[in-house]
């Protein structure tokens, strides 16, 4: 069973940030990196056309409880805080990732726009530029166009295969670096994506899951047919599915505005575990525990993060 060992709230200096965007509903403009040392770690915030880098301090610290075992956060402080030097963007930043190398001692910071512009950006441990490499790739329209929610995504076989996602244009592009190596169709507007981390045709095969709509479709990148989708399931008519997720023993997570979480199970693809009306608000986000695969953390609208243990028995 997990437990909580601190948590800290750490206030953004209004001169970092004076005006911070919206965004869109399920936009992913948030990636944090724990360091080496546990007591401090790295929080990567987009907002506008910019990334700004905080160090926050976490030390050790006893968990308070308000009421319904509500956790109650301590305030911490921030080391340093910095805009990014990095290549800018033209429009407003949708969604950021972050994606560690193995064995190679840095990391890989990825953003896209709502134009479907991609920067990915190679950082050292301290979270600096590394030889100022960066790389950037538009889409074939050049980003043309009104702009929407776009997504991303590193494979996790192969880091420099990266995997943007546009909801207005439905297009799905994959790039190996600044390459653009094929496009993906969907029938309807994706909100999510995520690689599959035990593919249902074997770790060698990257299977992409992706939420369009109100349908949950994966897709073979090797595959040809049908444009490369490999299976689809339709959820309920007008409840749309805004988030998926995949654990480390290969089971499949989508969630949305029913406000419900279907575990599912890649290899026949049938319902595992169903999380009825487990958030107030519609679900914006999943990601399952790398301790406990069989807990995951669902993000909501308004501020709303908890828990949940599900049974497979």
């Amino acid at each position: 069973m997990l437990e909580a060992k601190c948590l800290k709230k750490a206030v953004v200096p209004s001169t970092l940030i004076e005006d911070p965007s919206p965004g869109s509903l399920q936009c992913t403009r948030l990636a944090l990196r724990v360091c080496e040392d546990p007591s401090s770690c790295f929080v990567y915030i987009a907002s506008g056309p910019h990334i700004y880098k905080l160090h926050i301090a976490l030390g050790e610290s006893s968990v308070s409880e308000g009421k319904d075992s509500l956790l109650i956060p301590e305030h911490t402080e921030i080391i340093a805080s910095s805009l990014l030097n990095r290549c800018p963007h033209r429009s407003e930043i949708q969604s950021i990732a972050l994606a560690e190398v193995e064995g190679c001692g840095y990391i890989l910071l990825g953003s896209v726009d709502s134009h479907g512009h991609l920067i990915v950006s190679k950082l050292d441990a301290s979270g600096e530029d590394v030889d100022k490499l960066t790389y950037s790739a538009l889409p074939h329209d050049n980003g043309i166009g009104e702009g929407s929610w776009s997504g991303l995504c590193f494979c996790p076989n192969q880091w420099s295969m990266t995997v943007v996602a546009r909801s207005f244009c439905k297009s799905i592009d994959v790039y190996d670096q600044d390459i653009h190596i094929r496009s993906l169709r969907p029938l309807w507007y994706p909100t999510s994506l995520n690689f599959l981390q035990n593919g249902v045709n074997g770790n060698q095969s990257p299977t992409l899951a992706i939420t369009e709509g109100s349908q949950l479709t994966t897709w073979d990148l090797r595959m040809k047919e049908n444009g490369g989708c490999v299976h689809r399931i339709c959820g309920s008519p007008g409840d749309i599915f805004y988030a998926v997720c995949s654990s480390s023993n290969g089971n499949v997570a989508v969630g949305g505005a029913d406000r419900t979480v279907t575990i599912y199970d890649p290899r026949r693809w049938s319902a595992l575990s169903r999380l009825v009306h487990c958030s107030k608000y519609e679900i914006t986000g999943l990601a399952f525990s790398t301790i406990d695969p069989d807990c995951i953390y669902i993000q909501g609208v308004d501020y709303e993060m908890l828990i949940m243990l599900f049974n497979l028995e």
